[in-house]
């Protein structure tokens, strides 16, 4: 017969092992799951050439967006040296300056994806206009979007009159032609704002076509200019 301190010990390690075997493929499965609900971290092309491939991704960045669907992105060292030897942006982000819409987070984009120029009213004078040519005609970016969005203060400010103190009257200046419009054509009120975002929008882009180096690009099929307008609310992009 067995010892009572032998019996002890059969027991202790038989327990063992079906405690061992229980948890095992619940930790197993619980790994596997945890690894498969992992989101993949965002890539693209490494060179985009097309208007609309480079329009496509911004729309499916968006939708992520929007849906609250962001892809993790990588902003190792490794890349970040990466970058350190040139940068190949597939789009050129012209947009507000506001706090509420930052292209990058819209858009669903990483280091190095979107070449980005901000300003008040996303207005375009002879220095912002530079900029983007030079995202166009060096760094070959394919695509300009020229983005005005809901509830704009440069645009109220503009819809409102009245005398703006120092050099921001030069950005009120700027916008005032899409005021006119909007106001020609009958609209008022709250309307009358929202109005003249999309008329801004479409004055602001005939600006950036009539460039003589993107109009060259345009015409060699290497470059598509849009207009668009983001929703402070929604997050979502509409396409002018």
């Amino acid at each position: 017969m067995k010892s009572p301190l032998t019996i002890i010990a059969l027991v202790t390690a038989a327990l063992a092992i079906l405690l061992t075997g229980c948890s095992s493929p619940a930790t197993s499965a619980s790994a596997t799951a945890s690894a498969s609900a992992s989101p993949a971290v965002y890539t693209r092309p490494t060179e985009i050439t097309s208007p609309v491939e480079a329009e496509t991704l911004l729309k499916d960045g968006n939708a992520r967006f929007v849906s609250g669907s962001i892809l993790p992105k990588d902003l190792s060292q490794s890349r970040r040296d990466e970058l350190a030897g040139g940068q190949t942006p597939f789009a050129v982000i012209v947009t507000c300056s506001d706090s509420r819409v930052p292209p990058e987070l819209i858009f669903d984009q990483a280091l190095g994806d979107i070449f980005v120029v901000r300003v008040a009213g996303n207005v375009i004078d002879p220095v912002t206009l530079g900029s983007v040519e030079y995202a166009a005609e060096h760094l070959h970016a394919p695509l300009v979007v020229v983005m005005g969005h809901t509830e704009c203060g440069a645009v109220s400010a503009a819809v409102e009159g009245g005398e703006a103190p120092g050099d921001i009257a030069a950005i009120v200046r700027r916008i005032e032609p899409a005021v006119a419009l909007a106001k020609a054509g009958g609209a008022t009120g709250a309307d009358l704002a929202a109005k003249s975002v999309l008329l801004n929008v479409e004055l602001q882009t005939k600006a950036v076509e009539h460039s003589k180096i993107l109009e060259e690009l345009v015409h060699e099929g290497k470059l598509g200019i849009v207009g668009a307008e983001y929703d402070i609310r929604s997050g979502e992009i509409t396409w002018l």
